[in-house]
């Protein structure tokens, strides 16, 4: 089994920047694709970022590109999520997520995702 820890969340004033980590650890599989999605009270738990078990493909959702940035450490049970020019809307708990086996990155559906982390809360004050 695998278990996921993030951390890096506060609150910040729009227009500040935040860096999450997700560290994974047990039995993952030899290659998978990291992720972080979000989720603000009252809503479905949405798609923000992915990366392949290389780190060479990403995907974004639409809301965050340019602003937001995934990347995949050396060791690959880490990944990280830079956040800038945060704004209001980007209020939520980040959570990361880990596949099963796989070797792309274009994976956004959260029943895609083996394993989840905690979470941790972002906010975003105006």
């Amino acid at each position: 089994q695998v278990q996921l820890v993030e951390s890096g969340g506060g609150l910040v004033q729009a227009g500040d920047s935040l860096r999450l980590s997700c560290a994974a650890s047990g039995r993952t599989y030899s290659a998978y694709a990291m992720a972080w999605f979000r989720q603000a009270p009252g809503k479905e738990r949405e798609f923000v970022a992915s990366i392949s078990w290389s780190g060479g493909s990403t995907y974004y959702a639409d809301s965050v590109k340019g602003r937001f940035t995934i990347s995949r450490g050396n060791a690959k049970n880490t990944a990280y999520l830079q956040m800038n020019s945060l704004k209001p809307e980007d209020t939520a708990v980040y959570y990361c997520a880990v596949t099963g086996l796989t070797y792309r990155a274009d994976h956004m559906r959260t029943d895609e995702y083996a394993y989840w982390g905690q979470g941790t809360q972002v906010t975003v004050s105006s």
